[in-house]
């Protein structure tokens, strides 16, 4: 693929895997010229070939740069896109902890985009893949608020909806609805395996549901251990939880107690019936205007605060005030919600002021 103008804005990417390679299509049709570097030179020669990136290596004007190796080797990737790049970095690692306390940097916000695909590499990359998928943005102390909105807009142009939490709340959120799913998914799975060698019919009989919740269990295996070895103490509270409720189903069934039973899948319905889908864009927005101190943390604490409150920021942008070290964040939210924010602010200090738009 030929190269583009050099008057079009630079991406890096670091790890062409499946989320690298889908954030090099989603960038590149976007207008960016795209570089990317991995482990092995034949996959990057490969995303040239196939039109994935324009060319191979780290553009040292890229404007921003995405780190989408395997967690272990995060922490490297970040520190060699801010020696070698002066725009601002982000990752893709689905633990932040460990990510957050190796590096701390103006120009570097960690990131976790919540999608996957049972294809890995780049035989799984497509563009969208991030449509509707939420993205959990986790500034540590030294972001800035410039490199936090920049990654707040990339999200929204990605068509994901973005969402603000501290690492350590983030990795334990992670480890109940996505760590210990896999891990759960992969012991069905071999348990299964195992009987069919006795009885050969059992997988022919496995029907949706079944295939349903081990579907997960058909990714990569590689990605696995570096995540489990980091977010082992949330991840091994979490499968005692599992443990605890699953023995509790066997007592139920163990004792014919039907009402037990029937309590614990009626509450499991319940709360299934209940997940949220991807957010809809609302019919009105009101604009949320906060008065701030130009200072390090405040846009994430903000748009924190929002999360915590359930609010959802469909847009955001920074303005800066020529009258001294302030400066305003505007916040698009729904309507319907707009009052829930306004008065979260207040409660931390701020003056915020609400006005709908037509």
């Amino acid at each position: 693929m030929s190269s583009a103008p050099g008057s079009q804005k630079t991406a890096g990417i670091i790890g062409l895997g499946l989320i690298g390679g889908s954030l090099a299509c989603a960038l590149r049709d976007m207008g960016y010229v795209v570089g990317g570097v991995d482990n092995d030179p034949a996959i990057v020669d490969r995303a040239v070939t196939d039109g994935i990136i324009h060319q191979g290596g780290l553009p040292s004007d890229a404007s921003l740069t995405i780190v989408a190796t395997p967690v272990d080797a995060i922490p490297d990737g970040v520190k060699q896109a801010l020696a070698e790049t002066t725009g601002w970095v982000t990752d893709t690692g689905s633990v932040k902890g460990p990510i957050a306390q190796a590096v701390s940097h103006e120009r570097f916000v960690p990131s976790h985009p919540m999608a996957g695909s049972e294809q890995s590499g780049l035989d799984g990359a497509r563009p969208d893949l991030f449509r509707g998928a939420a993205w959990v943005i986790t500034p540590s102390v030294e972001t800035s608020d410039q490199t936090f909105a920049a990654m707040h807009e990339l999200v929204v142009a990605l068509g994901a909806d973005p969402l603000t939490l501290e690492p350590v709340a983030h990795d334990r959120m992670v480890a109940t609805v996505s760590h210990v799913p896999h891990l759960t998914a992969a012991a069905l799975m071999n348990v299964a395996s195992k009987r069919s060698d006795e009885h050969l019919a059992m997988l022919r009989l496995a029907a949706g549901g079944f295939r349903d919740m081990t579907r997960i269990a058909s990714g990569s295996p590689d990605i696995w251990p570096p995540i489990c070895l980091q977010n082992g103490d949330a991840i091994t509270s979490a499968l005692d939880e599992v443990i605890a409720s699953l023995n509790e189903l066997r007592t139920a069934v163990a004792d014919e107690n039907a009402d037990a039973i029937r309590t614990a899948l009626s509450s499991a319905r319940s709360a299934r019936t209940n997940l949220p889908t991807a957010v809809p864009l609302p019919p009105g927005l009101s604009e949320v205007r906060v008065r701030i101190k130009d200072e390090r943390g405040e846009l994430a604490a903000i748009t924190g605060l929002a999360a915590e409150l359930d609010v959802n920021i469909f847009d955001l942008e920074i303005a800066h005030s020529a009258e001294g070290p302030t400066g305003v964040i505007v916040l698009l939210v729904d309507s319907d919600v707009s009052d829930v924010l306004r008065g979260g602010l207040l409660a931390r200090g701020y003056r915020p002021s609400v006005r709908p738009l037509s």
